[in-house]
């Protein structure tokens, strides 16, 4: 999904944008002030949170695809897309001074829903025409997506690094219920 690597790359070059910006001033002091290590840890936070609430919406948008594509599953998928649109709004949500919730701070605009963004639709997933076999594709997306929450772990801040574990966790969970769950 190159979509990802590109938006990924704007959120990053308009941080680095918005630093470089931060730094110039008018009064005639000589070259661009550098940013602070608490600027810079700043930024890297707020890219950060820019990647996994993307990397969450994309699978927010394959939810939404699969339910498309075969309404019968509407029903058993609901809880999982209502917990995903969670974890999208928490993991853009709060900054370096607040933990994630409802009345943290924001360094990184919200969402104004859980929805996948306009620009993309759902007729760029493709879903397979098997019920089963789109789920075990939804299965596989879950699992690429807590993995990427788990990668991520290494340059987080603590305490949106326990974030992103715990949406991995969940990610583990919801893979299972996607796959073993449903038998029995």
């Amino acid at each position: 999904m190159t979509t990802v690597g590109r938006r990924a790359l704007l959120t990053a070059g308009a941080a680095g944008t918005a630093m470089t910006l931060a730094g110039c001033t008018s009064g005639g002091e000589e070259g661009p002030r550098k940013p602070t290590a608490a600027e810079r840890a700043a930024a890297a936070e707020a890219a950060l949170r820019a990647r996994s609430a993307t990397t969450s919406r994309d699978l927010l948008l394959r939810y939404d695809a699969v339910v498309h594509a075969h309404p019968a599953l509407a029903a058993r998928l609901a809880p999982l897309r209502a917990s995903v649109a969670a974890q999208v709004k928490a993991l853009a949500e709060g900054g370096t001074a607040a933990a994630p919730g409802p009345a943290a701070s924001s360094s990184v605009p919200a969402p104004s829903s859980a929805s996948p963004s306009p620009s993309r639709s759902l007729a760029f997933v493709r879903v397979p025409a098997d019920p089963a076999a789109a789920l075990r594709e939804l299965a596989a997306a879950v699992r690429a997506t807590a993995d990427t929450h788990t990668a991520a772990l290494l340059t987080a801040p603590p305490e949106y690094a326990r974030l992103l574990a715990s949406v991995a966790a969940s990610g583990a969970a919801h893979a299972y219920l996607l796959t073993e769950g449903g038998r029995g």
